[in-house]
């Protein structure tokens, strides 16, 4: 018999290595599904398409919120800033620009002093108590007690109150032998006070009243972040055996300190802005014991008719509330951290 001959193999087309069903298998599975989907379409490049970047559409998005503020903040604070170089126009003289002519009128008068003195003790006196008296009421009301609603709504009500009328009812309290505290007094042998006729008493009773409307307001915000706290935490800290005191300095206070920050912030402006209650109990007496910085802006702008010094106070108003607020997120802001 003749031997058979072997098929010849075409030249250019080597002949492929033998693969077993697992090697296959394996050289199937190593394929990804770019590469296979790429050798279906014979290895054509996909079309990009151009996207705009989000943070493009974002500030397309914050665009008229932006202008709003710009032309109702900004706008207004340029020109203040451009006008306290001017004089003040009266009659057919129009205003003219003089400098600093007025920062150094401002600067040399003894009651501008008088009123920063005033101003710094009204800020150092009520922020802190308000934010202290605040926390308190706030762990206060958040336990397990009785009345615990008729509590939160007694010392939320100054909060709704009109400054008018808180003045009125403060007015009716300090009033000289027939006011509330003055009847008090004699209960136990103490003489008639003039509390708001005094000047070494005037200002700190026109804090006493601010301290009493302002500490419902920020109790609410710390009620409500003492009320995001888990009850697990404290279950947790009590079974470790942490004092009350110890649970409340180390989870706590580190817990409420955004909120503490934001409350900061508030009270440093309302105690540079709230001057309603000054109108009305005191007008910046006596002697200007109670003027305060915004009161003698207004007396200078509005009473004496003075707007180059007016808006010189207001560009000093504006660099103190900005420099206070810079230094309370830089310094304030460190330890804080945000969920």
């Amino acid at each position: 018999m003749r031997p058979r001959r072997s098929r010849p193999i075409p030249r250019g087309r080597p002949r492929a290595p033998f693969l077993g069903p697992s090697e296959g298998c394996r050289a199937v599975s190593d394929a990804t599904p770019i590469e296979t989907a790429s050798a279906r379409s014979g290895a054509r490049r996909p079309v990009r398409r151009r996207v705009w970047p989000q943070s493009i559409e974002a500030w397309l998005l914050l665009l008229p919120s932006v202008v709003l503020f710009a032309t109702f903040t900004h706008v207004p604070v340029v020109r203040t800033l451009i006008d306290s170089f001017y004089s003040t126009p009266k009659g057919a003289r129009p205003s003219r620009f003089v400098g600093l002519a007025n920062y150094q009128d401002m600067a040399a008068d003894p009651i501008f002093w008088k009123v920063m003195v005033n101003n710094a003790i009204y800020a150092v006196g009520t922020i802190p108590a308000s934010i202290a008296l605040a926390l308190l009421m706030a762990l206060w009301v958040d336990g397990k007690i009785a009345g615990r609603g008729l509590l939160r709504m007694a010392y939320f009500t100054p909060t709704v109150l009109p400054m008018i009328a808180v003045a009125d009812i403060w007015l009716f309290f300090y009033t000289p032998s027939y006011g509330l505290l003055d009847q008090i007094a004699h209960l136990f042998g103490f003489s008639a006070t003039n509390w708001l006729g005094h000047p070494h008493s005037a200002l700190a009773a026109i804090m006493v009243v601010t301290v009493w409307k302002e500490a419902g307001f920020f109790m609410i915000f710390y009620l409500a972040a003492l009320q995001q706290i888990s009850p697990d935490l404290r279950e947790a800290a009590s079974i470790e055996g942490a004092s009350r005191s110890t649970f409340f300095r180390r989870v706590t206070w580190p817990l409420l300190k955004p909120v503490t920050l934001f409350i900061l912030v508030n009270a440093v402006i309302n105690a540079f802005r709230t001057i309603d209650h000054i109108f009305l109990m005191t007008g910046g007496g006596p002697d200007n014991a109670t003027n305060v910085l915004l009161f003698h802006l207004y007396e200078v702008g509005f009473k004496f008719w003075d707007q180059g010094q007016a808006t010189a106070l207001t560009i000093v108003l504006i660099a103190i509330l900005s420099t206070l607020a810079l230094i309370q997120f830089l310094v304030a802001g460190r330890g804080v951290h945000y969920r």
